[in-house]
């Protein structure tokens, strides 16, 4: 009866934890609106999210995105990390059980004709009751942190994704550019041609030439810095994808042109963004921990019980060990009167750790809105800037196309030629940029809205 009855108010003690329950803070009191205010937001339902990149429909984008995913090695490290976490879960749960050891040993006494050997087995067992839900509380706040480990791990995968498709648009910009540079060389090597024959037949002056020879010249230094724009993006997708820069060049170098990505992306509702967001609930988790860390300080200051016990027995033959066995069991309970404040200082510096990671919490998720509505207006912006910039292409090649005429017919100077061809390379770049820029803006979005990964398939394997 007092065995049971000892079981029962340990059971009943046990259930009591020390330390504050974890509650998740509604959106309301995280700041969170009830919409988007940025232009261009579509509040229609989130659309799957988890392979955006396969809806640029670029096969060599998907791929080398599948190949990032697949080999990145800081992906690899965030993943063993992931498999600590889990570890430390395993070893905080042990603290519900108790620690059994075993010994044996043997003793030869050699004397004056009184030799003899003795045996020895023996174990012992100990025991921790949690009276006040400390080990509990560090169970709780294992499993918090293995669960952020998982969503830092889907924060590595979202980010290595995203930069995946920023340095293949970035290639694909530098290849188009590329195009344009060397169709302007050529137009300026013929422009050099026109001059140089008008100088000779005396129409001109040898400026037109001198002007030419310069302008010809300012177009073919900039092709060198960009090719070294798409040697770098073509060494980082390498690197992505864990193999050695200028692994795959040869896969890359065929020209190709900036992929478009889709025509509208509905963002759903801030709250939706904050449940697929994986650094926002990281954050979530790391405060759970925090929280739970309060309860393990507390619990220190309360005491605790400790049982156990031992067995043994040792004989002069193996075969005699059983005879003679004996055992102890004992209980203890400690608890401690004086330490300077240092247990209740640690459950103080808990407490604003947990206002700490509260804050962080908060901040993380009003950051995660702001990259929502700084994508939003990268994209309008783009798209704007490719309206205007189709139009002046247009002006800009018809000028091109007259003051070509004109100055082989002699009816304009030099400069006139000059400063048309030069307004016509600004807009076919700008036209490229543009094109470029909604590419890098749709990423962004898709980044801020944290696709890359999929919550419920994470979730499980976290």
């Amino acid at each position: 009866m007092r065995i049971a009855t000892g079981l029962l108010l340990t059971a009943v003690l046990s259930a009591c934890a020390s330390g504050p329950d974890y509650r998740p803070a509604p959106a309301s009191a995280l700041g969170v609106p009830d919409a988007y205010h940025g232009p261009g937001a579509n509040p229609g339902e989130p659309q799957q999210l988890a392979t955006w990149w396969q809806r640029f429909d670029d096969p060599l984008l998907t791929d080398l995105v599948d190949r990032s995913i697949a080999g990145n090695l800081d992906l690899a490290a965030a993943a063993a990390r992931l498999r600590q976490a889990r570890e430390a879960l395993v070893q905080a749960r042990a603290g519900y059980l108790p620690s059994v050891g075993a010994s044996a040993g043997v003793n030869r006494s050699i004397g004056a004709g009184n030799d003899s050997t003795n045996f020895s087995l023996g174990g012992d067992a100990a025991w921790e009751a949690d009276l006040f839900g400390g080990i509990r509380r560090s169970v709780e706040a294992a499993r918090a942190d293995k669960e952020g480990a998982g969503f830092d791990l889907a924060g590595v995968r979202v980010a290595i994704v995203a930069e995946t498709a920023n340095n293949y648009i970035s290639a694909r910009l530098a290849q188009e550019r590329l195009a344009i540079a060397r169709d302007s060389l050529a137009i300026a090597d013929d422009n050099l041609d026109i001059a140089g024959w008008r100088v000779q037949a005396g129409l001109v002056s040898s400026l037109d030439s001198e002007q030419a020879r310069a302008a010809r010249a300012q177009t073919a230094a900039s092709i060198p810095n960009i090719e070294t724009s798409y040697a770098a993006a073509a060494y980082r997708l390498a690197v992505l994808t864990g193999q050695a820069p200028g692994a795959i060049n040869p896969s890359l170098d065929p020209v190709r042109p900036v992929p478009t990505g889709p025509a509208d992306i509905a963002v759903g509702i801030p709250a939706d963004t904050l449940r697929q967001r994986p650094d926002v609930r990281g954050a979530e988790r790391s405060l759970a921990a925090a929280t739970a860390r309060i309860g393990v300080a507390e619990a220190q200051l309360y005491p605790a019980l400790r049982i156990g016990g031992n067995i043994g027995t040792s004989a002069f033959s193996i075969g005699g060990l059983f005879d003679a066995i004996t055992g102890s069991l004992f209980a203890g309970l400690s608890q401690t009167i004086f330490d300077g404040g240092r247990l209740r200082s640690q459950v103080r510096s808990q407490q604003a750790a947990a206002d700490g990671a509260y804050a962080s919490y908060r901040q993380t998720v009003l950051t995660g809105l702001e990259d929502v509505e700084n994508a939003l207006q990268a994209l309008t912006a783009a798209e704007r800037r490719q309206r205007e910039f189709a139009i002046a292409f247009d002006a800009a090649s018809n000028t091109a196309i007259l003051a070509r005429s004109q100055y082989r017919a002699g009816l304009t100077d030099f400069q006139t030629l000059l400063e048309a061809e030069r307004s016509l390379l600004s807009s076919r770049d700008g036209q490229a940029n543009a094109r470029a820029d909604r590419a890098f803006a749709l990423v962004q979005l898709y980044r801020a809205l944290g696709g890359g990964w999929d919550p419920l398939a994470e979730g499980s394997n976290a």
